[in-house]
C-alpha cells in the first residue's frame, strides 16, 4: 500500500482544495490529511480566523478523500508524520516549490499544480469586513496591541482615547491610521470593537458603556475584580449580540492550548496537583504597587497563574486559602491553595518577590513540566517514571503574544461565537471571583 500525506489550512474550503485533495489521493492508496492548527498562516505573516479548526477538519472529512486527519501543532512535526505513519509521498500546492524538498531524505516529495483563480485569501477578501477597532487607554500596554493586530486578518485599529492628552496623541503619531478621539463616547461612535487597556478599575465602566453602545470588546486581564460583574457585563454582552472577551495571551497561544489537549486527554493519568508561579522585580513607585489603583501581585498578575488550575480542574472547587506578605497596602507576594475533591492546587505570584516561574501538573501517570517563563510557552516536557517515555515539544512564540487572542476576538466576532474554548466565560467569571475574594479578605491571612 502506497501512502501520501499532505498538510493545508483549508480555510473557506474551495475547488481549488478539493482539486488538491483528489489530486493527492490519485498519488497513492491511503491519503493521510494534516490540517494545521487555529495559529495557521502565521509563518506566511497572518494569522487567518474564518473557520477555526475543528470546522476546517469536517470541511475536509466532508470531501471524501481523506482516509484519515491529523492536526499539525508543531514546527518540524512532517518529519515526525512522515515517519510514524511509514509514509511513501509528501504531496503539497506547488506555491510551496522547493521548500520541502528537505524531506526527500524521508520520502517522495511531490508538488502539486495549483488551480488559479481562485484561494482562501481571495474568497476572505470578498467576503469578509474589516473590524475597525478603537483603544481605550494609551498607555505601555496598548503600544503592543497594533503591532501584533497588524498580522491578523480583519481587523483595523483606527481610533483612540484616554484621559491622558498627551499618551493619545502619541499612540496617534505613533500608528498609522489611528485618530484621535474627544471623548470615549465619539470614539465608540466610529468603531465596531474596543480594546480595552485601561488601568483595572477602570475595565468595569469601559466594557459596560461598550456593550450599551452595542459594541465588541476585548478586555485586558484581569477583565474585572468582583463575580457579580463579570457575570452582568457577559449576559449584557449576549443580550447586545456582541462579544467579550478576556485578553488573556497565554489562553490563547498554540502551545499552551496543546497542553491543555494532552493534559486531558489523559496522558499523565488523573491530574492530582498543580503548581502554578509567575514573579516579576519592578520599580516600586509603578501603578503595580498603587493600592488605590488595585495594585499588587494578585491583581496583577493572578489571572496568568489561576489559568491552567481552573482550565483543568473546573471552577467547582471546594475551598481556597489566600496568604499574602503585604507592603503599604498591596500584596508583593501570594500564595493560593485550592481544594478541590480529589486534587489540591496552588499558585504564587510576586511583584516584589522573585520566585521559580514554572507550572507543574502532576499525574497518576506522569507529570507535566513547563519551564519559566511559562505564561510564554513554546516549550514543555511530559515526563514518567519511565525516563524512555518522556517526550518534549517545541513550539514558536510570534512576538508579543497578542496576537493568538486578536486572532481569537476577530474569530468569534466573524463566527458570532460568544464564547472561546480557549477561555470560557464561566472560567472568566471564577477568576473574577478568585479576585473578589482576596480583596474581602477571605480566608486570608497576612505572612
Amino acid at each position: 500500500m502506497k501512502t501520501v500525506i499532505t498538510y493545508g489550512t483549508y480555510d473557506l474550503l474551495h475547488q481549488g482544495h478539493i482539486n488538491l485533495l483528489r489530486r493527492a489521493k490519485e498519488l497513492g492508496d491511503y491519503l493521510i490529511v494534516g490540517v494545521t492548527n487555529d495559529s495557521f498562516d502565521r509563518d506566511r505573516g497572518k494569522l487567518n480566523v474564518r473557520n477555526n479548526v475543528l470546522e476546517r477538519v469536517e470541511a475536509v472529512k466532508a470531501t471524501g478523500y481523506a482516509d484519515k486527519i491529523i492536526i499539525e501543532d508543531y514546527v518540524g512535526q512532517k518529519i515526525d508524520d512522515i515517519q510514524k505513519y511509514n509514509v511513501d509521498i509528501f504531496a503539497i500546492g506547488s506555491d510551496w516549490v522547493g521548500k520541502f524538498d528537505y524531506l526527500n531524505e524521508f520520502c517522495e516529495v511531490v508538488y502539486l499544480p495549483r488551480t488559479q483563480g481562485i484561494s482562501s485569501t481571495m474568497l476572505r477578501n470578498e467576503s469578509q469586513d474589516v473590524v475597525k477597532v478603537g483603544v481605550i487607554g494609551c498607555g505601555r500596554v496598548a503600544n503592543r496591541f497594533p503591532a501584533e493586530a497588524d498580522v491578523v486578518n480583519g481587523i483595523a485599529i483606527t481610533a483612540c482615547f484616554d484621559t491622558n492628552a498627551d499618551n493619545m496623541t502619541a499612540f496617534a503619531r505613533t500608528y498609522k491610521g489611528v485618530k484621535t478621539c474627544a471623548s470615549y463616547e465619539s470614539m465608540l461612535a466610529e468603531v465596531d470593537a474596543v480594546y480595552v487597556a485601561t488601568p483595572h478599575l477602570g475595565h468595569y465602566a469601559c466594557i459596560k458603556t461598550a456593550l450599551n453602545a452595542g459594541k465588541h470588546v476585548l478586555c485586558e486581564t484581569p477583565m474585572v475584580l468582583q463575580g457579580a460583574q463579570a457575570k452582568e457585563l457577559f449576559e449584557l454582552a449576549e443580550q447586545k449580540g456582541v462579544i467579550l472577551m478576556e485578553a488573556n495571551k497565554t489562553a490563547h497561544c498554540p502551545a499552551f492550548n496543546h497542553l491543555m489537549v494532552m493534559i486531558k486527554s489523559g496522558v499523565i493519568g488523573e491530574v492530582v496537583d498543580i503548581e502554578a508561579s509567575l514573579s516579576q522585580l519592578l520599580d516600586k513607585n509603578g501603578r503595580e504597587f498603587d493600592a488605590t489603583q488595585a495594585g499588587g501581585a494578585l491583581y496583577e498578575q493572578g489571572s496568568y497563574p489561576l489559568l491552567p488550575i481552573i482550565r483543568l480542574m473546573g471552577c467547582d472547587y471546594k475551598n481556597l486559602n489566600i496568604y499574602s506578605r503585604m507592603e503599604n497596602g498591596v500584596d508583593i507576594h501570594t500564595k493560593g491553595v485550592f481544594r478541590y475533591d480529589h486534587a489540591v492546587c496552588s499558585f504564587k505570584v510576586g511583584l516584589g518577590v522573585k520566585t521559580e516561574g514554572n507550572l507543574v501538573i502532576s499525574g497518576t501517570k506522569g507529570y507535566a513540566y513547563v519551564p519559566a517563563p511559562w505564561w510564554l510557552t513554546d516549550y514543555y516536557e511530559l515526563r514518567y517514571e519511565d525516563q524512555n517515555k518522556n517526550q518534549k515539544f517545541f513550539y514558536k512564540w510570534d512576538g508579543a503574544g497578542l496576537r493568538y487572542e486578536i486572532q481569537e476576538f476577530i474569530s468569534c466576532i466573524v463566527n458570532k461565537r460568544f464564547s472561546t474554548a480557549r477561555l470560557r466565560r464561566r472560567e472568566s467569571v471564577c477568576m473574577a471571583e478568585v479576585m473578589e475574594a482576596f480583596g474581602n479578605r477571605k480566608n486570608f491571612m497576612e505572612i
